[in-house]
């Protein structure tokens, strides 16, 4: 699979974790589950420390948008 197939990937399971079914969570919840899936996602690819924190930051703000963009309601 290409990184450019695996980021994207990364990115929609990034959004998608940030969704919760009724616990009605806030945004920093969301982003909490973003950021650690996110991290997990850099690190299943291996990558290096840095490249995870882009993923943790990826992953958090996929997490606090994807409500208002319709993804989790």
């Amino acid at each position: 699979m290409s990184k450019i197939t695996l980021g994207l990937a990364g990115l929609a399971l990034a959004a998608v974790a940030g969704c919760t079914q009724g616990i009605n969570p806030t945004d920093v919840d969301r982003a909490i589950i973003g950021a650690g899936t996110g991290y997990v996602v850099q690190q299943v690819r291996g990558e290096s420390g840095s490249d995870r924190l882009k993923g943790a930051a990826i992953g958090a703000a996929g997490g606090v948008f994807c409500d208002d963009v319709g993804l989790c309601q």
